[in-house]
């Protein structure tokens, strides 16, 4: 256990140590190239604001408009035959298109159920085990102008299904 948290210690300091000497030695001004990477990088920021504060306001309006509640009530019946809990399904709605989102769901949760409940536990590992799909191709695609995204979503939906499938499963085999 020492050797590990000396190791997260030191990491930093001596990535910066490396790279700092790599430069020293191939003779490149670092302070010059780090502040071009940083007007870079706001760029990219100011390039992608439209499409985060879009997501933002959708999933806004998505909540509040009650959608959701409506979505998992009709879709209810259908997951309680594959056994998926009815009570992780905005998790499962949600975490595809905000990680925050999706994180305050989970904690909803843990008041309602608490973390080491099953439904807390299939909650939990949803959150590990599927991605913000939306948000991650508004952003990154965002950043670098592709429009075009229809293979890459439909794949990344279809990781995303299978990402709950094995969290049922698995879930069920060991915490049921």
């Amino acid at each position: 256990m020492n050797i590990i948290r000396g190791l997260s210690m030191y990491a930093i300091p001596i990535i910066l140590l490396i790279i700092l000497s790599i430069g020293l030695y191939r003779e490149i001004k670092v302070y010059d190239v780090f502040i071009e990477g940083a007007k870079e990088g706001m760029l990219t920021v100011f390039k992608i604001i439209p499409s985060l504060v879009g997501l933002m306001v959708a999933i806004g309006v998505f909540r509040a408009s009650g959608a959701l509640d409506l979505i998992v009530f009709a879709v209810k019946p259908i997951v309680g035959i594959f056994g998926i809990p009815a009570e992780t399904l905005p998790i499962i709605l949600l975490r595809p298109i905000s990680g925050s989102a999706s994180l305050a769901m989970l904690s909803d949760i843990f008041k309602l159920h608490g973390p080491d409940s099953f439904i807390g536990r299939i909650s939990s590992t949803l959150s590990g085990s599927t991605e913000t799909i939306f948000y991650t191709l508004a952003v990154y695609f965002g950043a670098v102008g592709i429009k075009n995204i229809r293979y890459t979503l439909l794949i990344a939906l279809i990781a995303n299904i299978a990402g709950v499938i094995a969290t049922v499963l698995i879930c069920s085999a060991i915490f049921a």
